[in-house]
C-alpha cells in the first residue's frame, strides 16, 4: 500500500531569517516531509533561502495577504496530488514537533482536518488583552453555532485531508485573515473537526502580521467574516456538501 503523500504549507513574508532553524525543527521531526513555501512578496531573501533548504518554492507577484498565500498552497497541494497538508507558520511559532499528532486524527480517517490548539497544549509567549479576548470572544461564537465547544479557534496550525484541501482550493477561502469563520464553514459544509494540543511560542525574529492598528482591523474583520458566514448559511439552508456529522468540531486527547 503506497505512503500517503503530506506536504508542510507554509506561507512566508520577510521570514528568511526565520527559516533556517524552522527547517532544522522540521527535519527532526518529520524527516523527508516535502514543504511548499509560498514567498508573499517578500522584499528580503525569503524565496533563496526557501530553495536552499530544499523546499518548493512559490512566488507570488504581489503581497496577497495570509489567506491569500495559504490559499495558494492549497492549489499546489491539489495540483500536486497531495493526500494530506499541514499549514505551518513560518516565523517558528508553530512547533514541528508537534505534526505527528496533528496529523494523526487526520491520517487514521477520525477527522478531516485537525486544528492546534494551544489553549488545549502549551502557550509559550505574552499576547495583548485585545487579542486574547478577541480569541475568548471567537472561541464562544464558533462554540455557540457550531455546537461542539471550541477552544482556539484563531489556530493557523492545521492538518487537512483531501477534501479540505479541495474544498479550501476553491473560492472558500478569506483572502486576507482566515480564523473562526472558515471553521464555520467547515462545519457547515459537513467536515469533521478535532482540536489537538500543540505548543505554541513566541516568533523567532521579525514583526508579527497582528500588531498596533491592525489588530483592532483584524478583530473587526473576523466578526464581520463570521457574521457573513452565518448570514449565508441561513440563505442557503442546508444544501451542503454531506451532512453535518454528529462530532463535527471535538476536542483530541
Amino acid at each position: 500500500m503506497a505512503q500517503p503523500r503530506v506536504v508542510i504549507i507554509m506561507p512566508a513574508h520577510n521570514e528568511a531569517q526565520n527559516l533556517p532553524a524552522v527547517f532544522d525543527e522540521l527535519r527532526l521531526a518529520v524527516p523527508g516531509v516535502d514543504v511548499v513555501l509560498i514567498d508573499d512578496y517578500s522584499s528580503d531573501d525569503t524565496a533563496a533561502v526557501a530553495t536552499r533548504l530544499g523546499a518548493h518554492v512559490v512566488s507570488l507577484p504581489c503581497n496577497l495577504g495570509y489567506g491569500g498565500a495559504v490559499q495558494t498552497g492549497f492549489k499546489f497541494a491539489v495540483e500536486r496530488g497531495y493526500d494530506y497538508g499541514v499549514m505551518l507558520d513560518a516565523d517558528g511559532q508553530h512547533d514541528p514537533a508537534c505534526i505527528p499528532a496533528l496529523l494523526e486524527p487526520v491520517l487514521q480517517g477520525k477527522s478531516d482536518v485537525a486544528i492546534g490548539s494551544r489553549f488545549l497544549g502549551s502557550m509559550e509567549y505574552k499576547t495583548t488583552w485585545s487579542k486574547r479576548t478577541g480569541m475568548h470572544v471567537f472561541a464562544a461564537l464558533v462554540t455557540r453555532f457550531a455546537h461542539r465547544p471550541v477552544t482556539d479557534p484563531t489556530s493557523g496550525f492545521q492538518a487537512l485531508n483531501r477534501d479540505v484541501l479541495e474544498f479550501f482550493a476553491r473560492d472558500n477561502y478569506p483572502s486576507d485573515y482566515p480564523d473562526a469563520d472558515t471553521l464555520l464553514l467547515l462545519n457547515y459544509a459537513g467536515f469533521r473537526a478535532v482540536e489537538v494540543p500543540v505548543r505554541m511560542r513566541g516568533r523567532i525574529a521579525g514583526l508579527s502580521m497582528h500588531r498596533s492598528w491592525k489588530i483592532l482591523y483584524y478583530i473587526f474583520k473576523v466578526f464581520l467574516a463570521i457574521f457573513i458566514v452565518l448570514l449565508r448559511q441561513k440563505t442557503r439552508g442546508n444544501a451542503h456538501r454531506k451532512p453535518v456529522h454528529p462530532a463535527a468540531v471535538s476536542a483530541h486527547k
